[in-house]
């Protein structure tokens, strides 16, 4: 006959050990960064894609390969940012979920101190609907001297909600039937891409609402010469770059957009299968002197615009020639920014998270950040 036997083994806990000298409390260390950041500082929106609800921004020195990292704040959902000059103050336009990614939804614009990184207030968005895509710049845009924030909203139906940052209060919110994104225009204003092909302009009187419409006749092709969304400003001038490599200048000094007479194409290179077309996210950045640069892949075709690019070429739009072509290390990147420094450098974020310096005026690699600053670097802002 088999016989079956159970053991159970109670464990004793072990009498805790006295500690002759206890370790020492540790006091934490932090640091206060400077009000006006300098100009070899950039922002560095991280999305986040393994955790969008934990996106942030990251403030980068790039001029230190040992110490980039300065500091980060929260950007959650998908976030926007904006840096103000005339404040010390950043402001994320976020999405929060009660249960984390479900639950209550709350939209909020969270104000922060630029000098300790602490959020300093918030301004709660009506409705649940801020627009929700991979970070672009002008979704989230100043006007009115920066006292005026513009947060772009999606429902399907596109619309504007104007926020008043000084008084911390909504203003209102404007609807945009079949068109998106904002370009601050005017002394306070915005201008938006239609789905038809046209730019409209809305002036905004002194509390907010609409004072007067001006609609374009259509001004780009979005079928065969489409216009990446993110321009780079020189002044007043928006220049955007097309999928097809024609370079677009806009007036945005007045009450309405105004095309200029400008277009130039890009141009070819010897190397490129099957040609060199603007490729990335953020494709298109400026220098202090006007200068443009804009990210360049030798594998352009229909469909290829975000695939990131190889070569950053630069162009003066006065001449409407190029300038200068820069080779990109390892794969190349997906955005570009150059600083704002006396002798500027060329910051590229690339498709593996790390971010890579150049020299902007001769070209040269001054070195790489690696990937320990962001996850997914997708905008970079100068300072």
């Amino acid at each position: 006959m088999a016989i079956a036997a159970m053991l159970t083994l109670t464990a004793s806990p072990l009498p805790a050990a006295p500690f002759d000298k206890p370790l020492a409390e540790e006091t934490g260390s932090s640091a206060t960064l400077p009000s006006v950041y300098p100009h070899n500082w950039v922002i560095v929106g991280d999305f986040n894609f393994n955790s969008i609800i934990d996106g942030r921004g990251v403030v980068v020195d790039v001029t230190s390969p040992s110490q980039p990292f300065k500091g980060m704040f929260r950007a959650s959902q998908f976030a926007e940012t904006l840096i103000a000059t005339s404040r010390p103050e950043i402001y994320t336009a976020e999405s929060f979920y009660a249960r984390l990614s479900e639950g209550a939804r709350t939209d909020a614009i969270t104000i922060w101190d630029k000098a300790t990184l602490k959020s300093k207030g918030e301004i709660v968005l009506p409705g649940g609907k801020r627009q929700q895509i991979v970070t672009y710049k002008n979704t989230f845009q100043f006007t009115n001297g920066e006292k005026w924030a513009l947060v772009t909203n999606f429902t399907p139906a596109h619309s504007v909600t104007v926020v008043d940052l000084v008084g911390r209060k909504l203003l209102g919110t404007i609807d945009l039937p079949g068109c998106s994104m904002v370009y601050p225009t005017g002394p306070r204003g915005f201008t938006t891409f239609c789905a038809d092909g046209t730019m409209t302009s809305i002036a905004l009187d002194a509390v907010g609402k609409v004072a007067a419409t001006t609609t374009t006749k259509p001004i780009h092709d979005i079928d065969r010469q489409a216009m990446f969304a993110m321009p780079t400003m020189v002044g007043r001038t928006g220049w955007f770059v097309t999928f097809g490599g024609i370079l677009r200048g806009f007036d945005f000094s007045g009450a309405s957009v105004r095309p200029l007479d400008s277009d130039f194409s890009v141009g070819t290179a010897p190397g490129a299968a099957p040609e060199w077309r603007p490729s990335g996210w953020q494709v298109i950045t400026s220098d202090a002197a006007g200068r443009l640069y804009v990210l360049m892949s030798p594998a352009g075709k229909e469909g290829s615009h975000k695939d990131g690019g190889t070569q950053v070429w630069v162009f003066d739009p006065a001449s409407k020639t190029r300038v200068a072509a820069i080779p990109l290390r390892d794969g190349g990147g997906t955005s570009i920014e150059v600083t704002r420094e006396d002798r500027p450098h060329l910051v590229v974020a690339r498709g593996d998270a790390a971010i890579d310096v150049y020299d902007a005026t001769s070209g040269a690699f001054v070195h790489s950040l690696g990937n320990r600053v962001a996850l997914n670097p997708i905008t970079l802002t100068a300072m």
